[in-house]
């Protein structure tokens, strides 16, 4: 099969990752590749890893961008791929206005996939509107059924987002002199039993719950250390400051720590005792849930959105409902205090599940005829 992915940019984030990741699973399955965005720092790793990358302005939310409708098509006649597949919002519009004026008969068959919980509106509404929908979570499968339903050739397919358990994985242990170089540049770590959240500073991801839990926790008991991992949006910088003083006010400084974003992230959970995800609005996925898991260190998150269900299916015993700090505090305590327990990452949630998932609906797709609603 040749396989044609359509995204805004290729910097950073999930859904970058995600078609990476797809492209080289792509490509050691002996398929063809190619991948068109705006550009980015990731497009040197994808065709490193054997994809081709064409370069189109295909991500500005812009009457203007129309003008890319002929060109884009003109791309898509020449290379004839077999699938489209579109992963954002402005590029399946392009795709789909494209992909339209083809002949029925030949042109390559249309998919999307459903990476958030967008807002509820026609300009949206072209996620739903391809010839199959893949559902990054129940959560959002759920979502699409309720809101967009009259759009939907077929129920959406859930396909779970997935770790690389080649990165990822119990055996993973940091470098020799890692635990001391991080102790050396943030010294309230040294000796103390790591307590991460990880996750861009935003207000509903639960870093103010996060900072209450660490000062109930540290009147009682002196091993723990709180960790903050994760930067702010260049306009989320006023919520940074608010945190940071916060942490000053409450006199926490010496059990609570901000690391700012880092690439090194599989060691701080596999030198962490407890990963949380805090986040107060539902989650489309979560994927520091499955990354923490698959190392074996215990989660613990609030019951909501597309985390619950990887916390139920990796460490079921890790949840707590939405806002109950009460029992945050007493599962904190449960397993600091208790047998160390390890979390387990399930099948549905590796990469290797993902891309063969992926690769078995492309296949139905194209031997389905257009139009085909069989199967819903």
């Amino acid at each position: 099969m040749k396989i044609m992915q359509l995204l805004p940019a290729l910097n950073s984030g999930g859904v970058e990752r995600g078609t990476l990741d797809l492209a080289r699973a792509l490509v050691r399955a002996g398929h063809q590749s190619t991948v068109v965005s705006s550009g980015g720092t990731m497009v040197t790793q994808l065709e490193s890893e054997g994809s081709q990358h064409f370069t189109r302005p295909i991500h500005k939310k812009s009457f203007s961008s129309l003008l890319q409708v002929r060109p884009l098509r003109q791309l898509i006649a020449k290379e004839q791929p077999d699938i489209l597949h579109v992963r954002s919002r402005v590029p399946a519009w392009l795709t789909y206005l494209a992909w339209r004026k083809l002949d029925s008969k030949g042109r390559p068959r249309l998919i999307s996939t459903a990476h958030g919980l967008y807002s509820i509106n026609r300009y949206s509404a072209i996620m739903a509107r391809t010839e199959r929908v893949i559902a990054i979570s129940e959560c959002v499968s759920t979502y699409l059924l309720n809101n967009y339903a009259e759009y939907l050739q077929h129920r959406p397919e859930i396909i779970y987002r997935g770790v690389d358990t080649d990165e990822f994985n119990p055996g993973v242990q940091a470098p020799t002199d890692w635990r001391n170089n991080v102790e050396k540049a943030f010294p309230n770590l040294r000796g103390k039993r790591w307590l991460l959240l990880p996750g861009r500073l935003s207000r509903w991801k639960g870093q103010e719950d996060f900072i209450q839990l660490i000062l109930r926790l540290s009147r009682t008991r002196n091993d723990i250390h709180g960790i903050i991992l994760g930067g702010a949006e260049p306009n989320k910088q006023h919520y940074a400051k608010e945190l940071r003083e916060a942490v000053n006010n409450l006199h926490l400084g010496q059990h609570l720590t901000f690391v700012g974003h880092r690439s090194d992230i599989r060691y701080w959970y596999s030198e962490s005792t407890l990963v949380y995800n805090l986040s107060k609005q539902p989650e489309p996925f979560g994927r520091t849930v499955i990354e923490s898991a698959a190392i074996g260190t215990p989660i613990i998150g609030y019951n909501i959105g597309g985390p619950a269900e990887s916390l139920r299916a990796c460490f079921p015993q890790g949840l707590v409902d939405p806002n109950d700090t009460e029992v945050l505090f007493a599962r904190t305590q449960e397993l600091l205090d208790g047998p160390r327990q390890r979390a387990r990452l399930a099948a549905e949630f590796t990469l290797d599940r993902q891309a063969e998932r992926t690769l078995a609906l492309y296949r139905t797709l194209l031997k389905a005829s257009p139009g085909d609603h069989s199967g819903d």
